[in-house]
């Protein structure tokens, strides 16, 4: 299915009336230099534990690998730019530091609506088949938003855009029409290295390449288990997910603050009280983080971030909660317990 200039725009203007701040569109394939990058991340055990990035990478390296119809692929940015500097919490020890985009609403309900939205006018304005997609399936997200331009993919490895800095939730519609494809972004780089130098826990072993298991977010939010202890004292009161490489970028001095109120800091999520968290029970932990995306992560794990941060704190003062989770009947919180109990005695 063959489509013009006009329909572009008539797409792109539909696309911003449902909130898209940014908007380009490339063709459904990815080139040889991404789908390498790709392996050589598989191949190096640098996805840790995350075995679904391996399991499914045939998918990922193209998109006509997971749907042959598709011809393009419009890919979509939302501003989730937040009011102040993360990383000014980090000297707060007795808070704990959740990553901006989690601090809201999840977005993966909001922008999946707005896909599904668009995609529903594209149906019946244009008779066109397509797929909506938001971080939850096979898609090369980056390398895509790149090849339609809308920023390019930092040294950190997450995208950069020249308007929104760091700060992009992306969303991808694939379709059988054929659209004309945009102008793919240039790397903006430069000589910079703020992004690889604010990382805590030296988790970019080159610029434009992460070993996931050494990374924060990795650790707080996808890995099971206790805690590495050489992360442990890097990871001060960062609970959930980490922003250092992202805020770092120099490029933020032209980010916005997020137009959308849904992403905005939660009041009780601005700047918890380590105290308050770590007396969550499962019941409790849902109710608060209800609709939002820590929800996933479950209480267990979150528990246990929580209780690194309050060893990682000094505060002696949340030593009797430290004491009671010791007892925990999860084997992962126990053994965070007893680490906190050390650390503070």
């Amino acid at each position: 299915m063959t489509a013009d200039t006009s329909i572009r725009a008539q797409i792109e203007a539909t696309a911003r009336s449902l909130g898209f701040d940014d908007f380009g569109i490339t063709q459904a394939t990815t080139s040889d230099a991404v789908m390498e990058g790709f392996r050589q991340f598989i191949a190096l055990k640098r996805h840790a534990t995350m075995d679904w990035l391996a399991d499914r990478l045939h998918y990922r390296e193209n998109p006509q690998n997971l749907w042959p119809e598709a011809r393009s692929v419009i890919m979509l940015g939302v501003n989730y730019g937040p009011k102040d500097d993360p990383r000014l919490l980090l000297n707060t020890p007795s808070v704990g530091n959740i990553s901006v985009y989690a601090r809201g609403k999840d977005y993966h309900d909001i922008i999946k609506k707005r896909l599904k939205a668009l995609a529903r006018w594209m149906v019946d304005e244009f008779g066109c088949q397509l797929k909506v997609f938001v971080d939850t399936a096979p898609v090369p997200e980056k390398p895509l938003a790149v090849s339609a331009g809308l920023g390019w993919q930092g040294k950190h490895t997450n995208m950069v855009s020249t308007s929104y800095g760091s700060w992009l939730f992306l969303g991808a519609i694939y379709t059988d029409m054929e659209l004309a494809a945009d102008t793919p972004h240039r790397d903006q780089c430069g000589s910079c290295s703020a992004c690889l130098d604010a990382c805590p826990t030296n988790a970019f072993p080159a610029a434009y390449e992460i070993d996931a298991g050494r990374c924060i977010s990795y650790l707080t939010i996808e890995h099971k288990g206790p805690i590495p202890h050489e992360f442990r004292k890097a990871m001060g009161n960062r609970i959930y997910g980490c922003d250092d490489c992202l805020a770092a970028c120099p490029w933020n001095k032209f980010a916005q603050v997020a137009s959308e109120a849904a992403f905005h800091a939660r009041a009780e999520l601005g700047a918890p009280a380590l105290a308050d968290l770590a007396a969550l029970d499962d019941a409790s932990f849902r109710q608060v983080f209800s609709g939002s995306p820590i929800k996933r992560i479950g209480r267990d794990r979150f528990v246990r971030n929580v209780l690194i941060a309050i060893g990682n704190s000094g505060d002696k003062s949340l030593l009797p909660i430290v004491k009671t989770l010791c007892a925990d009947a999860s084997d992962v919180v126990q053994e965070a317990a007893e680490w906190a109990a050390h650390e503070l005695l």
